[in-house]
């Protein structure tokens, strides 16, 4: 009888110790991983990659996933994100990819992702196929202008510039205009605006390329009369009383999209649960950065030394909504600051609408043949499917499920349609197709 009880006792103590050896196990991996990354019973493919930024403030949303601990929540604790010294710097990285001491992807201008797809930019024409992930913010670039023409107080209508430009070529003297990358945001905005004002980019100015943190500096020795950059840039030649805003990119086109978190196919197509982990990680600091509370601390965050080495008070105040417009003209309290989320996530989803409208304009402008297939290109490079999953997984209510945000306003009244793309392109006054 007491070996049948001792055995017994053997087989509860053994019993006993597989089960408390299995809660172990579990408690480890539950400490190991994520809430979301456990449910979904298995972890990303990888423990992080490189992502590219600029020193721009629509860069935050990446800076502020690294800085509050986003990416290792979702499974990604080696993510990098690493300063790029222009957006040639940016894309010659992204063909070189992580593996060859590149980067996967990152903080990217919008229009760069059919540039790269199609090979338009790249090194012998070769294509980089890209996806566009998630828009980073809407809002926040304006175009400024040297205090060499501060008594014209230039605005929204670019057209008092028309005739100083022409004073000044008559004079021998070259007329130079700045953006940031060929086809890019700040390209296709500063372009619209002399435009829109009768002044041609291709015929009346020279337009040129500059690093986004040059472009004070370059100002400062009179390089340029001009310039479309993001933000702090635009807020530090106020500071610095080197020139002025004539208006932010808002005032341009309400709301407009701008960067994106744009990454390498090859990387989103292999490592589908880490993408979904990049986009959740980015999305949730898009959360945070949105709330009007937190704008201090962000700029308290991406100014510092490792981030952008910008003086706070070069950030801070554009990003509440206080423009200060550096010729006397204040608005305080404007909707003009950047927007990173938007009413369910409004302003980061990809709208391929507006990935529409930035084919058409570099249509305009020479970029593409007017007999591209938009749609196509659009279809193949957008990736809104994996937002909307990166959306449920997050259980973000009231999420946009469709393709068109509806039809756009521009601020000289012209509008433009999606379903139509190129008859947008016949009510302008500027255009190089017919």
């Amino acid at each position: 009888m007491s070996e049948m009880i001792e055995t017994r006792a053997r087989a509860s103590r053994r019993k006993l110790l597989r089960l408390t050896g299995a809660a172990a196990l579990l408690g480890a991996a539950r400490l190991a991983l994520p809430a979301g990354a456990f449910a979904q019973g298995a972890g990303p493919e990888v423990k992080g990659t490189r992502l590219g930024y600029i020193a721009l403030t629509d860069a935050s949303p990446l800076i502020i996933a690294k800085e509050k601990g986003l990416f290792a929540k979702y499974g990604l604790p080696d993510m990098d994100i690493a300063k790029q010294a222009s957006w040639g710097a940016t894309r010659d990285n992204m063909a070189l990819g992580f593996r060859n001491n590149g980067i996967d992807g990152g903080h990217i201008l919008r229009p760069k992702t059919h540039l790269y797809a199609t090979g338009k930019v790249m090194q012998n024409g070769q294509p980089l196929p890209t996806y566009t992930l998630l828009n980073l913010n809407e809002d926040g670039q304006a175009i400024s202008v040297s205090n060499e023409y501060k008594d014209l107080n230039v605005q929204k209508d670019a057209a008092p510039l028309k005739q100083a430009f022409e004073r000044k070529k008559a004079a021998g003297k070259e007329l130079t205009a700045a953006m940031t990358f060929p086809g890019g945001t700040h390209d296709l905005w500063i372009r619209y605006w002399l435009a829109a004002g009768g002044i041609d980019p291709d015929t009346d100015i020279k337009v040129i390329v500059v690093p986004p943190p040059q472009m004070v500096a370059n100002m400062k020795v009179g390089t340029m009369d001009c310039f479309c950059v993001g933000e702090p840039w635009n807020e530090q030649l106020v500071n610095q009383n080197i020139g002025y805003t004539a208006l932010t990119t808002g005032e341009l086109w309400a709301r407009h999209p701008e960067k994106i978190l744009g990454m390498r196919a090859d990387f989103v197509d292999t490592n589908p649960k880490a993408t979904q982990a990049i986009l959740m990680a980015v999305m949730e600091a898009q959360q945070w950065a949105d709330r009007m509370q937190n704008r201090q601390e962000l700029s308290e965050i991406v100014g510092k030394r490792q981030w952008f080495n910008v003086p706070v008070g070069d950030i801070n105040k554009r990003l509440q909504g206080d423009i200060n417009y550096g010729n006397g003209r204040e608005a305080k309290g404007t909707r003009l600051y950047m927007k990173f989320w938007g009413e369910g996530g409004s302003s980061s989803y990809p709208w391929k609408s507006l990935d529409t409208w930035f084919v058409a304009e570099n249509i305009r402008w020479g970029k593409f043949e007017p007999t591209i297939d938009i749609k196509a290109l659009v279809d193949k490079t957008n990736r809104a499917d994996l937002w909307r999953e990166a959306a449920k997984a997050l259980g973000v209510a009231g999420a946009p499920t469709g393709d068109s945000r509806g039809v756009e306003t521009f601020f000289d009244g012209v509008k433009f349609d999606p379903a139509a793309p190129l008859d947008y392109l016949k009510a302008l006054k500027i255009k190089r197709v017919a």
